[in-house]
């Protein structure tokens, strides 16, 4: 699975419009017009080019009334860069012991961490008390609530919006965020949960 998002990844990235977009999205978010009149395309094309890097996860898209604005996924075009890397150079021998080491007192961190968002932001009875701003904890709380439903299992809209308000009122901010985070993905306004390997780790943010 991680060589298969590797090579989306690339295979993304293997055009020269699609570097341009994403070099113009760099200074900041910009609508569909936009990008058109600075690459000297069709807003067409710009539609086709920026499918093709949304479904590698390398940009977000919001629609605002009947405008589209694209921003890049910054998360996901660094981490991928470094994944090619990471397969490649796999250090083995000598410092293997240390890095295994560190890998332990990482994941106790991160199951302290765990622990400690679950516990601020859900009451005892599972309500969600407040999305939370910061991304890590965000990524926590979406994980513990994507970790509850079935796979393999198909979500008409409605039924998912009924599940999400059994945590929180705002479904659409985190129906959106489930997207988003890879957690879960659409088809005609049906939704399944994604394999647990396209999520947005959140284990990875600094």
């Amino acid at each position: 699975m991680q060589l298969d998002k590797i090579v989306n990844y690339h295979k993304a990235l293997a055009d020269p419009t699609r570097i341009k977009l994403l070099l113009l999205l760099a200074d900041g978010e910009l609508h569909g017009q936009a990008l058109a009149e600075k690459l000297c395309v069709s807003t067409a094309t710009v539609t086709h080019h920026a499918a093709k890097l949304r479904e590698a996860s390398l940009i977000h898209e919001r629609r605002e009334k009947n405008t589209i604005y694209f921003s890049l996924n910054e998360y996901f075009l660094r981490g991928n860069a470094n994944a090619v890397l990471d397969l490649i150079f796999r250090r083995k021998g000598e410092g293997q012991e240390m890095q295994e080491t560190n890998e332990s007192n990482k994941l106790e961190s991160d199951a302290r961490l765990k622990q400690s968002v679950l516990r601020n932001f859900f009451t005892s009875e599972g309500k969600l008390k407040h999305i939370p701003a910061q991304l890590k904890k965000k990524l926590i709380v979406l994980e513990h609530m994507a970790s509850q439903l079935e796979r393999g299992r198909a979500y008409p809209e409605k039924e998912l919006n009924a599940w999400i308000k059994q945590f929180h009122e705002d479904f659409a901010t985190l129906r959106r965020e489930l997207i988003m985070h890879q957690y879960m993905y659409r088809e005609k306004e049906v939704y399944e949960l994604n394999p647990p390997e396209l999520w947005t780790r959140w284990e990875a943010l600094r």
